[in-house]
């Protein structure tokens, strides 16, 4: 089966490699965008699209703004996967240590690589936009004395020879990417029997208890909180959405506490239901 996946980045990048573990033997297409905004209008444009978008990190914390663009977006989650941010430096096949003079990648990266890199002083550090894109742009114009950090597997794709891996500070760096596609072809792509896991978006009466209200109404339900992230709502101030993840084992126990908490919400969204994701290298 082959998929169509819009995701922010080029091939190599870690978001083409966690669309690949995502969807293990099944082919994929890339449409690869510049930003995340681009991913979303291109699922506009294109029904059958499905997108792969970063929505947190174990370091790093929550992107923010992906929880806007996923909730105006009207998109649906239909899945999920936590791919291990490993990073790898990588040159031309026929440049070594001894040749290396400059390495690029992206800020984040060159940050989580940061005890390497003060090994390394005399390699002089250069910011790019993107991970993978640095190994593209060193093979395409055969930079010689060039490096770049990126996943290994940018380095099979840009005809690169890996010279170390795994060069990252922290072993356990995660980032958790969602699926997301249009409400018309979400039955499509999921399982609704494996469904154990919901996000949703809501705000709250400014009034005095009505998050522990909602908190409440949750754990009588034995439903789990694995996460909760409050954004400032623009225009209205000290006022909050909620973004919430939830597992559960039982489906109808579920369903039974959002039916609870719905009259305690307002605006509540379901931004989507979904089977808990895999972690992969």
């Amino acid at each position: 089966m082959k998929h169509r996946v819009a995701i922010q980045g080029i091939r190599g990048s870690f978001h083409d490699i966690a669309a690949r573990r995502y969807y293990e033997t099944d082919d994929i297409e890339l449409v690869c965008c510049e930003t995340f905004e681009q991913v979303f209008e291109e699922m506009q444009n294109d029904p059958q699209l499905v997108g792969m978008v970063a929505i947190e990190n174990t370091i790093a914390g929550s992107l923010l703004h992906n929880y806007e663009l996923l909730r105006d977006s009207g998109a649906t989650i239909v899945g999920e996967h936590k791919l291990r941010i490993s990073h790898s430096i990588m040159c031309l096949p026929s440049d070594d240590w001894g040749d290396l003079q400059e390495v690029n990648s992206h800020p984040v990266a060159l940050m989580q690589c940061r005890n390497f890199l003060n090994q390394h002083r005399g390699l002089k550090v250069v910011e790019v936009a993107d991970t993978a894109g640095a190994a593209a742009d060193i093979s395409k114009g055969q930079l010689h004395g060039h490096a770049a950090i990126c996943h290994k597997d940018a380095a099979h794709i840009y005809g690169m020879k890996v010279l170390q891996e795994g060069i990252e500070t922290n072993k356990h760096n995660f980032t958790r990417f969602l699926v997301v596609a249009n409400p018309e072809i979400a039955s499509e792509l999921r399982d609704l029997r494996n469904v154990n896991k919901s996000s949703l978006a809501f705000t709250l009466p400014h009034e005095e208890g009505s998050l522990s209200a909602i908190l409440s109404v949750l754990s009588f339900y034995k439903l789990n909180l694995t996460k909760i992230q409050s954004l400032p709502i623009i225009g209205m101030e000290w006022q909050y959405m909620f973004y919430i993840d939830l597992t559960f084992p039982d489906y109808i126990r579920y369903r039974q506490a959002i039916n609870a908490i719905t009259p305690l919400t307002r605006n509540l969204k379901l931004l989507g239901e979904y089977e808990n994701g895999k972690q992969s290298i």
